[in-house]
Formats: structure tokens, C-alpha cells, sequence
């Protein structure tokens, strides 16, 4: 396969609303969507979308939304040999909450889900077989699972979203290592992208990317520094567009393009997302980007047709 993720599943209930109500008071909502949801998982399902092969490592629990995530995942042709059942757990769920007003999003998770993998239980062959490990945290297991990848010449793939400081002690490990502008302002407390990029590429990475939002995103490969601003478009909600960026990230290093070929397609993926509600639905195929590319245009015949499906998710994949 192309790509490998670690990750437990999570099912997202996604709601668009003018503005959040105050205590004791009431909206209606736009429109809502049941979307599969984490940074990993959405990640490897935009990269399935664009032509990658992949397949994922994690744990849901016995129960409908469970069902729901892997059948999303098969429908998008995800190997999901390695995802296994906590009889014990649930299943993660969040509602995400994205505002039209504001262009800003709330999210309320369950706090507690299924159990985590141990690093014994990785399957040694499987990550071997791919190309890229795409990880979204760094625990025990994901640490060993990095480890066993560049034992086996497997590139390494992180989304750095959010700041941990013992992230630095683990720099070697990865090969690709893309930072959110939250994890660059708990490092760094200067926009001196330039500088900052090549420190943290002397660290081990091959590639170092820093996503900026609306500000675009700057990077470095082998000393090449690169800045792009971000594109254009209706912004209807932004959650998951890190999480395409990546994959799309991924996706074009498939390719064979280098760090700012690739971020360039993968800021037009990330803006078709933002066009619509949720991670997954407005995630574009490959003819959609290049088109996009070439003039702008985003063509929602197939985008629209899945905001459809996933508005009724539970009844299409659930059982």
C-alpha cells in the first residue's frame, strides 16, 4: 500500500449554524452531516479519494458508529484488516459546530473511547509493506510504529496540529513533518519562517511544511525555502482542512513532485474542502484539483452528491 495510519476511529456529527445560542436559548441549523472524522483518518481517506492506496491501524467499538467509520473507509477502498473491536469501548464521537458568522468551529467530544493499541500488537509486516506511516500523535505506539518504519526504509509522516514539547525529542524520526501555525507558536515566539524552517529541518526531517490558514503555508526542502499564499474561495467551514492537506501532502510526494509542487496542490485540496460542511465531502478526486489549478473553476456535481450521502450516513453505511 501507499500510506499507513494509526489511529482510534471517530464519527463526527457535523452542525452549520448562524452563530452558538447563549445559555437558556435556541438556533435552528443549516445543515447537518455525519462524517467519519480525525486527523489521520481523514487524511488517508483524502488521500484514497485522490488515487493513493491505503490502509489503517486502530481500534473502534462494537457499536453502530464503529460500522459507520469503516464502512466509509471500505467505500473508499481503505484496507481495514488492521482495525480492530473494543468489545468495552465505544466508538469516538464528536460534534463539531461551525459558525457562518464567525467562520469559526466548536467541538464537544466524549472524553472517553475505545482503548489504545499497544506497541506490541503492531504488525511488523503490514507497516513494512507501505511506502509512508502518516501519524497524528506520538505515543508509545506510534513511537515504536515510526521506528519499525524507518527500520524498513518506510518514510515517516506527522501532522504536528498541536504543540507538545517532548514532539522535538522524536525530530529524527520523521521525514515529512507538517506543522500547524499552533505548533509553530508554541516553538517559536517570531515569524521568522525562513530560519525557524531550516531548524527544524536540521533536526532530521526531509521536508518541513507550516500550514498558516488563510495565510497560506511556507516551508523548506534540502535548504529550498518556499512561501504560497492560500487560494480564494467561499469558505463554508474549515474543519478537516488540515487533515487533506495532509493527504494530499502525502499523495503528491507519491508523485514524485517536490515540497512546494506538493503544498501548492495540497492548499487547492484543502480550499475545495473548506467549500462545504465537514472533513470529508468536498474532499476532491484528482481531476477536480487539476482543473481547479487551471482556472479556478470547482466542479460540484460529484462534491454535491456526496454532501447528500453523508447528510444521511447513518442509514446508507450503519448496517
Amino acid at each position: 500500500m501507499d500510506i499507513i495510519g494509526i489511529e482510534n476511529l471517530i464519527l463526527d456529527f457535523l452542525v452549520q449554524i448562524e452563530a452558538l445560542p447563549t445559555s437558556n436559548k435556541s438556533c435552528p441549523y443549516q445543515q447537518a452531516s455525519w462524517q467519519g472524522g480525525g486527523n489521520v483518518a481523514s487524511a488517508m481517506v483524502a488521500a484514497a479519494r485522490l488515487g493513493a492506496e491505503g490502509g489503517m491501524i486502530g481500534f473502534i467499538g462494537d457499536d453502530q458508529y464503529g460500522k459507520v467509520c469503516v464502512n466509509d473507509f471500505k467505500r473508499h477502498g481503505i484496507d481495514v484488516s488492521q482495525i480492530k473491536i473494543d468489545k468495552d469501548g465505544k466508538t469516538g464521537f464528536c460534534i463539531a459546530i461551525a459558525e457562518t458568522s464567525t467562520k469559526c468551529r466548536s467541538f464537544i467530544y466524549q472524553q472517553k473511547g475505545c482503548r489504545m493499541l499497544r506497541p506490541d500488537e503492531l504488525d511488523r509486516n503490514y507497516i513494512a509493506a507501505s511506502k509512508y506511516l502518516h501519524l497524528g500523535k506520538l505515543d508509545p505506539t506510534c513511537i515504536q510504529a515510526a521506528r519499525i518504519a524507518k527500520e524498513c526504509g518506510v518514510k515517516v509522516s506527522i501532522d504536528a496540529g498541536y504543540y507538545f514539547p517532548d514532539t522535538a525529542d522524536y525530530m529524527d524520526l520523521f521525514d515529512v513533518f507538517v506543522a500547524s501555525e499552533f505548533y509553530y507558536e508554541g516553538l517559536f515566539d517570531n515569524k521568522n519562517y525562513k530560519e525557524n524552517c531550516a531548524k527544524l529541518q536540521a533536526k532530521g526531517p526531509e521536508i518541513v511544511v507550516v500550514t498558516l490558514g488563510e495565510k497560506g503555508c511556507v516551508g523548506m526542502q534540502d535548504g529550498n525555502y518556499f512561501e504560497l499564499p492560500a487560494f480564494e474561495v467561499p469558505v463554508a467551514d474549515t474543519t478537516g482542512a488540515g487533515d487533506v492537506f495532509h493527504g494530499a501532502f502525502i499523495y503528491g510526494l507519491l508523485q514524485g513532485w517536490n515540497a512546494r509542487e506538493t503544498a501548492r496542490f495540497s492548499s487547492a485540496v484543502s480550499a475545495i474542502k473548506c467549500t462545504r460542511l465537514g472533513g470529508r465531502a468536498a474532499a476532491p478526486d484528482r481531476a477536480m484539483v487539476d482543473r481547479f489549478l487551471k482556472d479556478g473553476y470547482i466542479d460540484y456535481e460529484k462534491i454535491d452528491e456526496r454532501v447528500r450521502f453523508y447528510e444521511n450516513t447513518i442509514s446508507h453505511l450503519g448496517n
